[in-house]
């Protein structure tokens, strides 16, 4: 067996309130367990965008009664809600901002970006949905102003080169990737179809290849979790987004049996990267147990995601999670959850 400590997925979109019959936070978590994670933060974008506190602080009591694993929240804005900014800081892990179009229309431009980042308040993070067209102009604003700024599922070789330079400069700046740009490519679209729609979209195996060359630049694995329906998948238009709590941590025990990554490697940007980035304190009797040489076969029918799909439906895994502890509670085994929705806390 090998032991990991519990699983921080800093992106996920768990859909409540709003679209509660895509996912809840009751079918979210349980997700997460069978993942290895025992740690979620979840988007604001949902149908009415997370961007007041009364929002938030609803959001927050309907987690309560449903999680089964820790959860945070962040918060959004459109940059009309300056004054709630103070309000929520001691609430929200980070203030996420999106400047390309994606799920919701949730965006602002480069202007209005600036404006949030004269008053959200320094040393905490500003997590951005930036590609290629605007990622380096988003940098030097946040760099302007002393932010901390994580950019959010980086995908090709042009927007990882931007964050190497920066980083080299010595900015605030972090980044993350997320399975389905490190495991899938444009090619797959031709297979996958409309399960593979997402954004950012896929690129091609030589960004892909660039990013597994540069993973030492890269902070953290982030699942960017973000379940639909099989009936809107199919539907048009297509929504945006695959689900991946319980793909993210199988997908690279499977790299790591052919030697793309290491254990450390794993730790690294799975957990120490994301409880240091978003200030989480962790526990030594949260952990998980993995068996590293079991082989078996991802079934959509078998996954705890509220939407049961899965665009790695059939693959070959190497490396299971067998059992999830948290603060010394048997919380999963043998792919049970054992717990009851509200045993997770609030981080």
């Amino acid at each position: 067996m090998i032991i990991l400590p519990g699983l921080i997925d800093p992106h996920v979109h768990m859909r409540t309130p709003g679209q509660s019959y895509k996912e809840n936070f009751s079918t979210g978590t349980k997700a997460a367990l069978a993942g290895g994670f025992t740690t979620v933060i979840d988007m604001p974008n949902n149908s009415t965008p997370i961007t007041t506190e009364k929002l938030l602080d609803e959001k927050i009591k309907i987690a309560k009664k449903q999680t089964v694993c820790d959860i945070g929240f962040h918060f959004g804005s459109l940059g009309d809600n300056l004054d709630e900014f103070k309000k929520v800081s001691s609430k929200a892990k980070a203030l996420k901002i999106y400047l390309n179009i994606t799920t919701g229309g949730f965006i602002v431009d480069e202007k209005v970006f600036e404006s949030i980042c004269k008053k959200w308040p320094k040393g905490k993070v500003i997590i951005v949905h930036a590609e290629e067209n605007i990622l380096d102009v988003i940098l030097k604003i946040g760099n302007k102003y002393k932010q901390k700024i994580h950019v959010a599922h980086v995908s090709s070789q042009k927007e990882l080169s931007i964050i190497k330079r920066a980083k080299k400069k010595r900015w605030m700046v972090t980044c993350g990737v997320t399975p389905h740009h490190l495991f899938l490519e444009k090619s797959d679209e031709k297979k996958l179809g409309a399960f593979a729609k997402m954004k950012p979209a896929l690129k091609t195996r030589k960004d892909q290849e660039f990013i597994w060359k540069n993973l030492m630049y890269v902070d953290i694995v982030e699942s960017d979790h973000a379940p639909h329906t099989l009936k809107e998948k199919k539907s048009h238009p297509q929504p945006f987004g695959i689900p991946g709590l319980e793909t993210t941590l199988h997908l690279l025990l499977t790299a790591m049996s052919k030697k793309r990554l290491a254990l450390k490697d794993i730790k690294r940007l799975c957990h120490d990267g994301p409880a240091k980035i978003f200030n989480i304190k962790t526990d030594k009797k949260t952990y998980i147990e993995i068996d590293e040489s079991e082989e078996w076969i991802l079934k959509n029918k078998n996954l705890k995601t509220k939407c049961k799909w899965s665009p790695f439906d059939g693959w070959k895994m190497k490396g299971r999670v067998k059992r999830v502890f948290i603060r010394g509670t048997k919380v999963f085994e043998n792919d049970k959850i054992l717990v009851r929705p509200g045993f997770g806390k609030i981080i």
